[in-house]
């Protein structure tokens, strides 16, 4: 089976959203959120990607959101620990 670069993308970005929510589903404050956030926006990401090459809307929608959502995250965390420094 052939699988092409696109399809590659999203399985990684399906992969790494997956294990963010399964460590913190099951482990709770294991990762940190820094880590957590990176996973979902780097996930997010790559299903974007895959969703806009294939013109599927609602995904675009549901993954561009999530990306957002996690960049907006990080950012937060960022300014958190600059105050804190």
């Amino acid at each position: 089976m052939d699988l092409a670069w696109d399809q590659i993308i999203s399985l990684i970005g399906a992969f790494l959203i997956l294990v963010a929510y399964a460590v913190e589903s099951l482990r709770p404050g294991k990762l940190s959120p820094t880590l957590f956030q990176s996973l979902n926006a780097l996930g997010s990401l790559g299903l974007f990607i895959n969703a806009y090459l294939h013109l599927q809307y609602g995904f675009i929608v549901l993954e561009g959101s999530w990306f957002v959502i996690s960049l907006v995250a990080l950012a937060r965390i960022g300014l958190k620990n600059t105050k804190k420094g």
